[in-house]
C-alpha cells in the first residue's frame, strides 16, 4: 500500500537519528562514509529501528552531498555513497514491510558566508545527490534540517518534476512557530503543499515540547499529512562531547498529545535511539491513536509596547546579612512586541519588595532583546536595580571588557558571569561559539577592573565597581564535586551563588548542608510550574533541571485546566519558598514565561514572613 493511503487512515512510526546514535557509539568522523568502509554498522543500526517498530528508514545519507562531503576530501565518491546507502537499507527492510527513504540534509547559507560557494552550487550538489537516489530506487525522499527554506523549494520541484514518488519535507525552526527567516511555520506548511509535497513537518534543534507548541499554532493541511521528528532534548556538553538526556518514556508520552495536534508521521531526530521508537511506537499501538480530521488551532498572544531611576551603593552580597534578600529573573523577551509588558513586570516586582531583577544573556543561545537595553529600561522606568548576565559564548575577550565598561559607565554594577549555551543548541545554526573565557577566567576579568586594569595590564583611569555572582547547578548528580567548583569561584572571585531551581524540599536541605560552609551567599533558585507539560519539558529535555516523580505526577492531574495547573504550581513554588527561607536568607526567583505575576505573589509572600517575624522579635 502507499505511503500516503496509509497516513489517511493510520499513525506511522519514523525511525530515529543515525548521526548522534553513531556518534554516541565512539564514532566522530564522515558518518557516510561508513556506507562504504563498514556497511554492516549501518545495517545493525537500521535493523535496530526496524525492530524497535519503524514503518519508515531513513538511509544514511544526510550530508553525502559534494559540499559536506569535501571536507573529508570524498567529494569524488557522493554517488557511490549514497547507492550503498540504499542497498544497506534494502537489506535491513527485506524480512519487514519497511520503507526505505532517501534522506537529503539542508546545506544552508552558512555555508555560503564561510566559504566560496554561491546558491547555484548548493543547489547543483542536493540535485546531484536526489538523482543518485531516485536511480537507486528509493521508496520516497525525506529532506530534512532545512534551515534555509528556498533551498528546501528549489529541492522538492527538482524532485517533483523527476518522479512521484512521495516527498516528506521537514524545515528547522529558529524559534517558535516561526522559520530562521521569520516566515511563520503555517506558512511554509502551505506553501510546501502547494509544491506537491505529500508530507510537511519538522525536525531537530526542538524536542516534543517546543514542537508541540509549534503544531499547535497550525491547521490541518488539504492534501498533505503532518509529520515531527524531534530531537531528544536540548543538548548538552560532558567533557567536550554532545550529549542527549534519555528519555524514551517521555517520548511516548509526548506521541498521543502530537497525534492530537494533526501529526500522522512521528519519528526522532538528534539524541533519539531505538528505545525511543519503540516508545513512540507503544504509545501508537497500545493507545490505538488514529489520524484525527479536525483541529482547533490555538493561536499565541502577542501584545503591544512602551517603555521609564536610581542607583543604590549597597551590595547585594549584603542584603541577606540581616533579612531574607529576593532576586527575581525575567528573560528577555524574544520579540518586540512584549517589551512593555517585561517593563510593567520589572514596575510589579519593585512595588513587591525585590532587591534586583535578573536578565539572561540569550539563554539556550535563543536570541532575545539585548539585556544592556533592558536593563537600562528598566534601571531609568522603574527604578529597579538589573543584574545582568553575562555569557562567554557571544564574545571575544575585546568584546566582554568592552561590555563591561560600558555597564560601569550606565551605572550598571552586578552581573553573573556564566560560559553560555553552545551557539549549536539555539536558532542561529551558522552561529559560532566564541568562548575565548569560561566563567572562572571572566569572573578574573571583572575583579582585574574592579582593581582599574584592563586584561592588556593598563590602566583603566577608574576603577569599575562589579559584584559578580557565578551560576551553581543545585542538582548536579554529585554535589560535592559542584560545591568544589563553587570554591574555586570564590577564590577566583565570585561575591555569591545563583541556583538552578530546586524541586525538592529534600533537595534544598542537601543544598543547606553542602553549602552552609561557604563564606558567600547562596540565591537558591526557585521557578512555578505552570502546566504539567511544563513540568515535564524541564525535566526531561532542560540539561541541570530535574523534578521529582511526585511533583510531576502531581501536576498531572491538573492536565488540561490552565488556571488550575498555574494555582498549583505556585502553590508547590510556595512550599519550597518556605522551606528555602528556613535555610537560606537568599532567594533567587525565577519567572516562567514572563508570568511576573507569579514572582510578585512569591515575592511578597517572603516579604510578609520577614515582617512578621521582625513584629515577632
Amino acid at each position: 500500500m502507499s505511503l500516503k493511503k496509509r497516513l489517511r487512515d493510520e499513525i506511522l512510526v519514523g525511525d530515529g537519528a543515525m548521526g548522534t546514535f553513531l556518534y554516541q557509539d565512539g564514532i566522530n568522523d564522515c558518518f557516510e562514509e561508513l556506507n562504504l568502509t563498514d556497511p554492516e554498522k549501518i545495517v545493525h543500526v537500521h535493523e535496530q529501528y526496524i525492530e524497535a517498530g519503524a514503518d519508515i528508514i531513513q538511509t544514511n545519507t544526510y550530508a553525502a552531498n559534494s559540499i559536506k562531503l569535501r571536507r573529508y576530501l570524498l567529494e569524488p565518491h557522493v554517488e557511490e555513497m549514497n547507492r550503498s546507502a540504499v542497498n544497506i537499507a534494502r537489506q535491513a527492510a527485506r524480512k519487514k514491510n519497511t520503507y526505505v527513504f532517501g534522506t537529503i540534509g539542508g546545506i544552508g547559507i552558512s555555508y555560503i558566508h564561510h566559504s566560496n560557494y554561491e546558491p547555484e552550487d548548493i543547489r547543483k550538489s542536493l540535485q546531484q545527490q536526489a538523482s543518485t537516489l531516485l536511480d537507486a530506487d528509493v521508496d520516497g525522499f525525506l529532506l530534512e534540517t532545512f534551515y534555509d527554506f528556498q533551498e528546501l523549494v528549489a529541492l522538492v520541484r527538482f524532485i517533483r518534476a523527476h518522479t512521484n514518488k512521495p516527498i516528506i519535507a521537514h524545515v528547522t525552526l529558529g524559534d517558535i512557530g516561526v522559520l530562521q527567516d521569520g516566515m511563520p511555520f503555517s506558512d511554509a506548511l502551505t506553501h510546501l503543499e502547494e509544491e506537491g509535497v505529500d508530507v510537511a513537518g519538522l525536525n531537530c534543534r526542538m524536542g516534543p515540547h517546543h514542537m508541540l507548541r509549534t503544531l499547535e499554532e497550525v491547521p490541518l493541511l488539504k492534501n498533505s499529512y503532518l509529520s515531527a521528528y524531534p530531537n531528544a532534548s536540548l543538548p548538552n556538553v560532558r567533557d567536550g562531547r554532545y550529549f542527549y538526556q534519555s528519555n524514551p518514556s517521555y517520548f511516548g508520552d509526548m506521541t498521543e498529545a502530537l497525534v492530537k495536534e494533526g501529526v500522522r508521521l512521528i519519528g526522532g531526530c538528534c539524541g533519539t535511539t531505538p528505545e525511543h521508537v519503540r516508545a513512540i511506537r507503544k504509545a501508537v499501538t497500545e493507545k490505538k491513536l488514529i489520524p484525527i480530521e479536525e483541529k482547533v488551532v490555538n493561536k499565541r498572544k502577542t501584545s503591544p509596547v512602551i517603555v521609564s531611576s536610581n542607583d543604590t551603593k549597597e551590595r547585594i552580597p549584603d542584603f541577606s546579612k540581616s533579612r531574607h534578600s529576593v532576586i527575581v529573573e525575567m528573560d528577555p523577551p524574544k520579540v518586540l512586541s512584549k517589551a512593555s509588558e517585561f517593563i510593567k513586570g520589572a514596575e510589579a516586582l519593585k512595588s513587591a519588595g525585590v532587591d534586583a531583577v535578573t536578565l539572561a544573556d540569550n539563554s539556550l543561545a535563543i536570541s532575545r532583546i539585548d539585556n544592556l537595553s533592558l536593563g537600562t529600561l528598566i534601571k531609568q522606568q522603574t527604578g529597579v536595580r538589573p543584574l545582568l548576565h553575562l555569557a562567554c559564548r557571544d564574545r571575544n575577550i575585546i568584546g566582554l571588557q568592552s561590555h563591561l565598561l560600558g555597564l560601569h559607565t550606565l551605572g550598571i554594577h552586578d552581573v553573573l558571569a556564566i560560559t553560555g549555551d553552545p551557539a549549536k543548541v539555539g536558532d542561529f545554526p551558522g552561529a559560532t561559539s566564541v568562548y575565548d573565557m569560561s566563567s572562572l577566567d571572566l569572573i578574573r576579568l571583572i575583579k582585574r577592573l574592579n582593581e582599574g586594569i584592563s586584561f592588556t595590564g593598563k590602566e583603566l583611569g577608574e576603577k569599575t565597581s562589579f559584584t559578580v555572582a557565578a551560576a551553581f547547578n543545585a542538582n548536579a548528580r554529585h554535589l560535592n564535586r559542584e560545591v568544589k567548583r563553587l570554591e574555586k569561584k570564590i577564590e577566583a572571585g565570585a561575591d555569591y551563588f545563583m541556583s538552578q531551581p530546586v524541586y525538592s524540599e529534600e533537595q534544598l536541605k542537601n543544598v543547606y548542608e553542602a553549602t552552609k560552609h561557604l563564606p558567600v551567599p547562596v540565591y537558591v533558585g526557585i521557578m512555578p510550574l505552570v502546566s504539567s507539560r511544563n513540568a515535564e519539558f524541564l525535566h526531561h529535555e532542560v540539561p541541570g533541571i530535574f523534578l521529582p516523580k511526585d511533583v510531576r505526577e502531581h501536576m498531572a492531574t491538573f492536565a488540561g485546566d490552565s488556571d488550575a495547573s498555574e494555582r498549583e504550581g505556585l502553590a508547590l513554588a510556595k512550599g519550597l519558598v518556605d522551606t528555602a527561607t528556613e535555610y537560606f536568607q537568599s532567594i533567587y526567583l525565577i519567572t516562567p514565561f514572563l508570568r511576573y505575576n507569579m514572582t510578585v505573589e512569591l515575592t511578597k509572600h517572603i516579604v510578609k514572613a520577614d515582617r512578621r517575624v521582625s513584629l515577632q522579635s
